[in-house]
């Protein structure tokens, strides 16, 4: 019997909306978001998460509080330099700020479906794997 072809179909990525202070601040070219935004968005939600003021974060990175403001709202792109002392100042690396972005665009792959009586590692196209317990 004749299996049938499956292909995978990429998902479109699931974006958060990230709230824009002027209307000429819209996204670039082809709808994707702007790399200050995300960054920017990240960092509030982070120093949020951690209960910070903004005052507190700048202070620790040693920018002014105005500047930071405008960086969390996308209104400025940090140089490097001062993206390094910010993350450290909310104890992060650049691992985990990277990573945090990675979270919040990509898209959450579907689970494969089994049919019924089958287990998905048994199921045409699945895959098989073995888990071990220490």
């Amino acid at each position: 019997m004749h299996e049938p072809v499956l292909r995978a179909v990429p998902d479109a990525p699931v974006l958060r909306p990230v709230p824009r202070e002027r209307p000429s601040d819209g996204p670039a070219a082809g709808g994707d978001p702007l790399m200050r935004d995300l960054v920017g968005a990240a960092l509030r939600r982070i120093r949020l998460e951690q209960g910070r003021t903004l005052r507190d974060v700048a202070d620790a990175a040693q920018v002014s509080l105005p500047y930071l403001s405008e960086i969390e709202r996308g209104r400025k792109e940090p140089s490097s330099e001062v993206l390094a002392a910010i993350h450290r100042a909310l104890g992060l690396r650049l691992i985990d700020l990277l990573d945090y972005l990675h979270l919040e665009m990509a898209p959450v792959p579907a689970a494969p479906v089994a049919a019924p009586g089958r287990t998905a590692s048994h199921a045409p196209g699945g895959t098989r794997a073995l888990m071990l317990a220490a």
